[in-house]
């Protein structure tokens, strides 16, 4: 069992990863722009929180105290906020005492140079350059002193991971987000739910897994609401991701373009009230639709619907494939709150943040994640949202 000192020594340890990460700032900016077109103010705002959520990693001691580390993590970073991403996972394997292997997303090569860089000071961080994941996947399945894996994308390759099982002690998927969700019940307060709506669906150009993609609202607000919406929308300036009012930089990455594209062509039915797309500058696209289709859209797009009935509202939420997030605002029946949980991941109720606090839970229902776990020779499946820190050490 570890001792007092030697979480004091890990939690110091710690503390200067975020130094690092905090002096390598404007390197990482320039990176993240060069990358993927992310702007300034919005990777600043990433390293400002992984920085803050590493300087507070003590609070997660009662998650981890009088437990045991796995061994060796293994994990592949997406190209949205691997910044973000190393601070969770990271900060959670310094803290358990286990070693973290990890690979870089192939849109990411300067921001995976700076990191590596930082991390190299640190032996239980083990950062792998200029490989390809699928190699890193396959290697990782073939060493045994590889315990633990966090695995992301579409539906098919957390299949493939799930036949691999066998190698491992406990898998992460992090599947499709699908469209992550925001009701709007008849007695909202319209303010804060038009603000936070606007924000989340096109922060970074809507390029993170938790950006809202849909929302349903009660027709009593519908107008008020969408015309709200499309008032910022029209302040959101797409530009230099370098520049400080930059709210949207060129989307880089061209497999997020072509998803928006098939997106827009499923979604063709609907009526377009904004947003164009010019190479890779995208302006953000709202739409309104009745029936909205069951998609894993990325990129900046907002689909608005009314609705009448709000179990009604609930039932269509919940018949999603897709259980990652949803946000609600004013009163939600405890039935209707209680169907959502047994849906999604993650609920945000009455919510109002422009980035997603870095220590709430994290992780989807459904074909939004799920977390393979083997106690005693038994193999248990499970998923909703989970604290990193938490998954990341056995019981004693």
């Amino acid at each position: 069992m570890p001792s007092a000192s030697i979480y004091e020594e890990r939690l110091q340890g710690i503390g200067r990863l975020a130094d690092a990460l905090e002096e390598r700032q404007g390197d990482l900016v320039e990176a993240a722009a060069d990358d993927a077109g992310f702007p300034l103010k919005v990777t600043s705002m990433e390293i400002r929180l992984a920085v803050d959520h590493l300087r507070n990693m003590e609070r997660d001691l009662p998650h981890v105290e009088e437990k045991m580390p796995y061994g060796d993590i293994a994990a592949i970073f997406p190209y949205d906020a691997p910044v973000v991403f190393l601070a969770r996972l990271g900060g959670a394997a310094l803290l358990t005492g286990n070693r973290l292997r990890f690979g870089f997303s192939s849109w990411t090569p300067e921001t995976a140079e700076i990191l590596a860089d930082i991390c190299r000071p640190f032996p239980e961080l083990e950062p792998r350059l200029k490989q390809d994941n699928r190699e890193f996947g396959l290697e990782c399945t073939e060493d045994p002193g590889v315990r633990v894996l966090f695995i992301s994308g579409a539906s098919p390759v957390g299949e493939a991971y799930r036949e691999r099982k066998e190698g491992f002690d406990k898998v992460f998927f992090a599947g499709p987000g699908g469209m992550p969700a925001a009701l709007v019940l008849e007695d909202a307060d319209l303010e804060p739910a038009t603000r936070f709506i606007a924000r989340r669906a096109f922060i970074n150009g809507g390029q993170y897994c938790t950006t809202l993609k849909k929302v349903l609202v009660h027709r009593g607000l519908y107008d008020a609401l969408r015309d709200g919406v499309l008032e910022r929308v029209e302040r959101i300036h797409v530009g230099d991701p370098m520049e400080k009012d930059t709210d949207v930089g060129p989307i880089r990455v061209e497999r997020t373009r072509k998803i928006l594209s098939r997106t827009l062509e499923q979604c063709r039915e609907g009526r377009l009230l904004t947003g164009r797309m010019e190479d890779q500058w995208v302006h953000p696209y709202v739409l309104e639709m009745e029936r909205i289709p069951d998609l894993e859209p990325f990129g900046p797009l907002l689909i608005l619907k009314p609705f009448e009935d709000p179990r009604e509202a609930v039932r269509e939420l919940t018949e999603s494939r897709y259980g990652f997030l949803v946000a609600f605002f004013g009163a939600l029946s405890p039935e209707s709150r209680s169907l959502l949980s047994r849906h999604f991941g993650m609920i945000h109720d009455n919510p109002d943040f422009e980035f997603t606090p870095l220590r709430q839970p994290f992780g989807g229902r459904k074909a939004s994640g799920w977390i393979l776990e083997r106690r005693d020779g038994t193999w248990t499946e499970r998923d909703g949202a989970f604290h990193y820190s938490r998954e990341l050490c056995r019981r004693l």
